[in-house]
């Protein structure tokens, strides 16, 4: 991960934590993909891609969540939530962050899986 990505998960992780969730793991990689965060809401388990755009050109921070891509998380989240055991209630959220100084949108229950 390059410097900006890293800078654009730690702004993403402290933002979360101000809004009261828990973060449980960071960057979490299976042959399936990578879930940027993964945090706690009460009792839900909340799995976040972040991600961070200049400017709203090739349609921004949203656009670049492609469905492949959510078929990688949902594939990572499933791999995580195997071992768990017992899977709590999760979704999956994201956070865009946009221009300079950042602006964070947080979408939650972005993919309505």
């Amino acid at each position: 991960m390059n410097r900006r990505g890293e800078a654009a998960e730690t702004l993403a992780c402290d933002y979360l934590r101000g809004q009261g969730l828990v973060v449980t793991a960071r960057n979490y990689r299976c042959r399936f993909g990578e879930i940027d965060v993964v945090a706690r809401e009460g009792g839900t388990l909340v799995f976040v891609e972040v991600r961070r755009r200049r400017s709203e050109t090739f349609g921004g921070a949203a656009a670049s969540i492609t469905p492949a891509k959510r078929s990688r998380l949902i594939a990572a989240a499933r791999h995580y939530l195997a071992r768990l055991g017992e899977a709590p209630p999760c979704r999956f959220d994201a956070l865009l962050i946009r221009g300079e100084p950042a602006r964070i949108e947080w979408i939650r229950d972005a993919f309505g899986e």
